[in-house]
């Protein structure tokens, strides 16, 4: 009976993988999506440095999810390799990436900013782009369920 149960959670664990890699998808393509409509009907009513700054944000904000994802990746097959182990040790490299991301992204702002002369805040609502698209994404999944 209990390697009946063990594969049935295994499967829906394999089901829930499924649904999770979906969402995270629909969390990709709902950033830009929002993030260049957004930017698009700003430039439209003729705020170019502000629908600059959207894209720009919106951009950064992709990348910084698409970083999070790849270091959280790489975060769980590490500390599954080494399940066994009292003191599972992640490498240097995954953490540098999983905080380098911050400062690169404050560093591409600042520069964009200081040379570009794209406003700040247009930037960071760009950024919030990502936000958005997690909560448009987690209303989908409850107003439609997989199951």
């Amino acid at each position: 009976m209990e390697g009946a149960d063990q594969s049935t959670a295994g499967g829906k664990g394999a089901a829930n993988a499924a649904v999770f890699a979906r969402t995270e998808q629909r969390i990709v393509w709902l950033t830009l999506v929002l993030g260049g409509a957004t930017a698009i009907i700003v430039a439209v009513m003729r705020q170019r440095a502000w629908a600059e700054g959207l894209a720009i944000g919106t951009v950064l904000a992709w990348l910084n999810f698409r970083w999070l994802k790849r270091g959280l990746d790489a975060l769980v097959a590490v500390s599954t390799a080494q399940e066994g182990f009292a003191k599972p040790r992640l490498p240097f490299g995954t953490w540098f990436r999983l905080v380098f991301r911050y400062g690169l992204i404050a560093f591409c702002v600042y520069v964009i900013f200081e040379y570009l002369k794209v406003p700040l805040a247009s930037m960071v609502v760009g950024l919030c782009a990502l936000g958005a698209a997690t909560i448009a994404a987690s209303v989908f999944e409850i107003l439609r369920p997989t199951e």
